[in-house]
């Protein structure tokens, strides 16, 4: 059964790291996990989930060390576009977990996850560009 207080984030680079914190700080019970032992130096000194240092596509490392089959979130932000959505696809339909968020740099490998009800895709330069837009008009008043 999902927790839906259980977070998963895979890949803690900034933007991993950022999510993780936020979270930990509101206080759901998070797990990151990265194969790059440093990746951890990016995370608050308050940090209070759990630190796992695995290949995310170790699939014995995501059922065993962070007992994917109850998260009831998963967060994948890898720096490869192509690791994450083979991650999408193992946490959907392997792992049924109810919400899973999945940043790509392409815009066009959105189209391959749009079949998936419980993941949605992100992509930061188009979040940016949002973001530059609405300071722009803001500016321009």
């Amino acid at each position: 059964m999902a927790n839906k207080n259980k977070t998963i984030v895979i890949g803690v680079g900034r933007l991993g790291s950022g999510i993780a914190n936020r979270a930990a700080a509101k206080g759901q019970d998070v797990i990151v996990v990265d194969p790059n032992p440093k990746a951890f130096y990016g995370l608050d000194d308050t940090f209070s989930g759990f630190k796992v240092n695995a290949d995310s596509t170790d699939m014995f490392a995501l059922e065993e060390h962070c007992d994917i089959k109850t998260a009831g979130q998963v967060v994948i932000v890898t720096g490869d576009d192509n690791v994450n959505l083979f991650l999408a696809y193992v946490c959907s339909l392997v792992y049924a977990v109810p919400r899973i968020f999945v940043r790509f740099d392409d815009p066009d490998k959105g189209a391959l996850v749009e079949g998936l009800q419980n993941v949605k895709a992100i992509y930061p330069f188009d979040l940016t560009l949002v973001k530059f837009n609405e300071i722009e008009q803001v500016e321009r008043k």
